[in-house]
This record gives C-alpha cells, sequence and structure tokens, in this order.
C-alpha cells in the first residue's frame, strides 16, 4: 500500500467508527462541549499515533503493542493484552455493523429485524473481500474514504453556513465544561483505527517513510472533520434530537438540510464509511490474530493462510464474533466498552515509547497520563450508567491477564 492507500485505511478505520457512530452519544454525554470531547481524544490520539510510529520506526517490524512489549521482554503481559485488543476490535467492529445496519434500515423503515439482518450481512460480505487479498481491500478503502468525507464536510458546510449556536444546547440542560472530559472517555474509539497500520506494516511500501507521515496527517484531518461535522449538524436539527435519534443522527441532519435526498446521500454515505472501517478492521485484526499466533500466544491455527496470504481462521472467526454482538449488542454499551479498551493499550505505547527514549518522549509521558486519567474518569462515571456492561468488561479482562497461560496450555 502506497501513502494513499495507508492514509485513507486509518482515515477509514476511525471515521466510521466515529462520527456515523457516536454523535448522538457524544452530545448525550457532553452537551455542547461534544466538540471539545473531540479535540480531547484526538489530541492523545495524535499523541499515541507519534508513538506508534516512533516505536514501529525503531524496532523495524510490524504488530503494535503486542510486538513493543515483547521486544522489552514482557511476553506474558503481551499476550495478555493482545488478547484484550483483539477484543476491543472486535466490539469496535460491532459497532461499526450496528450502525451500518441502523442507517441503511433507516430508509426503508420495514421493521426491528432489518437493521441486525443488514449488520450481519456486511460483515459478512466485507469477510469475503479481505479473502480475496490485501489489493482489493486497498482499492474498496480509497474509493470509500473520498467519497464519504465529500458528503461529510458538505454536511457540516451547509450547518455552519446557517449558524446557530443556540442549537447546541436546543432541548437539553447545559453541561459543564468538564463533562467533555468524560466525553472523550466515552467515545475515544472513534480514534481507534490509525494504530491498525502497525498491524500492516509489511503490506506497507516504504514503511519507515509512509507510516509516520500516513498516521499523523489521518488523525490531523479525522479531528478537523469530527470538529466541523459535530458543530454543522447540532445547528441543523438541534442536540435533543441528535440524541433521541442516535443511532441514525445523520441521517436526521441530512433531511433537515436537503429533504429526502439528504437523507439518501447521508444514508450512502453512513453505508459506506461503516462499510469502509469494517474492512479496514478485519483486515488488520486478522494480521494482528496473526502476529499473535505466531508468537505461541494464540492457536497455531490463526496462522494458516489462503491462497491470497490471508489468514483466513482468524478473519472468520473475527467476523462470527463481531457479527454476534452487533445482533445482541446496544451502540452506547458496544462504543464505550470498546473506548477503554483502546485507552488501556494507547496509554501502554505511550509508557513503552517513553521509556525507550523515542523523539518527543515528553510527548509520550503525557499521552500515557491522560490515557490512564480518561480510564478513570469513564469507570467511575460508566459504573453509575452501565454498571452490567463495565463489570463485565472488567471481569473478562482480570480473567485474561489470570487465565491466559491455563488456557494456552489446553488449547495449543
Amino acid at each position: 500500500m502506497n501513502f494513499n492507500a495507508t492514509w485513507s485505511m486509518a482515515v477509514g478505520g476511525m471515521v466510521g467508527g466515529g462520527i456515523f457512530s457516536v454523535l448522538g452519544v457524544i452530545i448525550e454525554s457532553a452537551g455542547q462541549w461534544a466538540w471539545l470531547s473531540f479535540v480531547i481524544a484526538g489530541a492523545i490520539a495524535l499523541i499515541s499515533a507519534h508513538s506508534y510510529s516512533q516505536l514501529a520506526l525503531k524496532y523495524n517490524e510490524g504488530g503494535g503493542v503486542f510486538t513493543y512489549l515483547r521486544k522489552i521482554s514482557h511476553e506474558g503481559m503481551a499476550g495478555s493484552l493482545s488478547w484484550v485488543l483483539i477484543l476491543g476490535y472486535i466490539l469496535t467492529l460491532s459497532v461499526y455493523a450496528f450502525t451500518f445496519g441502523h442507517y441503511v434500515a433507516h430508509v426503508f423503515d420495514l421493521g426491528s429485524w432489518l437493521p441486525r439482518v443488514l449488520a450481519f450481512a456486511v460483515i459478512a460480505i466485507l469477510t469475503l473481500v479481505n479473502l480475496k487479498g490485501v489489493g482489493n481491500a486497498a482499492r474498496v478503502e480509497i474509493i470509500t474514504v473520498y467519497g464519504k468525507l465529500l458528503v461529510l464536510l458538505g454536511l457540516a458546510l451547509i450547518g455552519i453556513i446557517s449558524w446557530a449556536p443556540e442549537q447546541m444546547t436546543s432541548g437539553i440542560s447545559p453541561k459543564p465544561w468538564h463533562a467533555a472530559i468524560i466525553g472523550a472517555a466515552t467515545i475515544f474509539m472513534a480514534y481507534e483505527g490509525f494504530q491498525l497500520l502497525s498491524y500492516d506494516y509489511d503490506d506497507l511500501k516504504k514503511p519507515n517513510k509512509t507510516l509516520p507521515g500516513a498516521t499523523l496527517w489521518a488523525v490531523i484531518a479525522v479531528i478537523v472533520i469530527y470538529l466541523l461535522v459535530t458543530f454543522g449538524t447540532t445547528m441543523l436539527v438541534g442536540a435533543e434530537t441528535l440524541i433521541e435519534q442516535k443511532e441514525v443522527a445523520l441521517s436526521i441532519a441530512g433531511k433537515k438540510a436537503l429533504g429526502t435526498f439528504g437523507l439518501i446521500v447521508v444514508t450512502i454515505a453512513a453505508a459506506f464509511s461503516t462499510g469502509s472501517a469494517i474492512n479496514a478492521t478485519l483486515f488488520s485484526t486478522a494480521r494482528l490474530m496473526e502476529s499473535v499466533a505466531e508468537k505461541k500466544d494464540l492457536p497455531h491455527l490463526f496462522v494458516k493462510e489462503n491462497k491470497a496470504d490471508i489468514p483466513y481462521y482468524a478473519l472468520l472467526s473475527i467476523a462470527g464474533l463481531a457479527s454476534l454482538l452487533a445482533i445482541l449488542g446496544s451502540l452506547g454499551s458496544l462504543v464505550d466498552a470498546a473506548s477503554i479498551i483502546f485507552l488501556f493499550a494507547f496509554g501502554t505505547v505511550n509508557l513503552i515509547a517513553f521509556q525507550q527514549k523515542v523523539s518527543f518522549k515528553w510527548i509520550s509521558l503525557v499521552g500515557a497520563i491522560g490515557c490512564g486519567l480518561a480510564i478513570a474518569a469513564d469507570i467511575i462515571e460508566q459504573m453509575h450508567q452501565i454498571p452490567f456492561v463495565i463489570a463485565g468488561l472488567l471481569v473478562v479482562t482480570a480473567a485474561i491477564f489470570i487465565l491466559r497461560p491455563y488456557l494456552l496450555k489446553k488449547i495449543r
């Protein structure tokens, strides 16, 4: 993959699960400060992107946090965290599929069964695309990314031109500014896509040059997009409406801006956006599972590749679990659980980068502290909102770290 495909893969991985999936969720959490939540989360992501790219250059190898922990002789921690991280990607895939299903089904309005069927279908179709090989995955990404960016920026421009700041608190009680901190932690998964590139290291052209530039510029571009769309859509339809219709928030804004035509255009963009995010995440998570299995931290089955050099058992396992969660889960709980996992992973990478004295290591330390504070704030807040989801996530994570060595003996 060249710079264009690499940048597109990173942006596709972020935006697909970002603004389409979490806009209503973040406004519900942070109110008129939703834009600041995106800035805070984006700043942490940008620092983390620096740490990821610097460590990839240092070790000249892909694999993300799993590889970096092994390089500093923390093999046990690496194996356990890789399992948790794979769970995070599966949760993320389920969010993308959930969002795809609801946006497309909203146009047809045939009943509550349709979004779940569509969620399953889109994962199945893009799994087949990925089984054909890396070239097909990259081509799909380039096509979908530029189309959805055009629609998002157009929608944002219409809303901003109308300039109605009172809509930022329409129908809701104003929030204190520090609600933006909780909001940033809640929707952090909206920025997780850039680090997928670290798993595709061997598939990049001139990775030492392409990876740092593509990741940093992708995060910067996404921060700007999120800000513009947050202001534009909220000014179009008001905060209360976006919260009430959070599963299809941008479709509501599109219809308000351009009627039925706007609804259809935004729905198409949402389908392409979430589809590209599913595509990017499926591809890169399968590579991660393959890398972990090669180090004997997962069953050897996940190393097996098809004729297109794709680890097909890994790909099919990821797709199956994500489909199940998309059918059974709810948007808010899936988003928050995934966000906590990625904050933990990014914080770990930032700590490693600081310890290994990468360029501007103090920035990595700031990123690690930011991730830690965000995790603590989110868990404290969400234990009041979705206690069973948070408790379940903490129990599963603890079980992985404690029981992984025993489980590996049984499944190898």
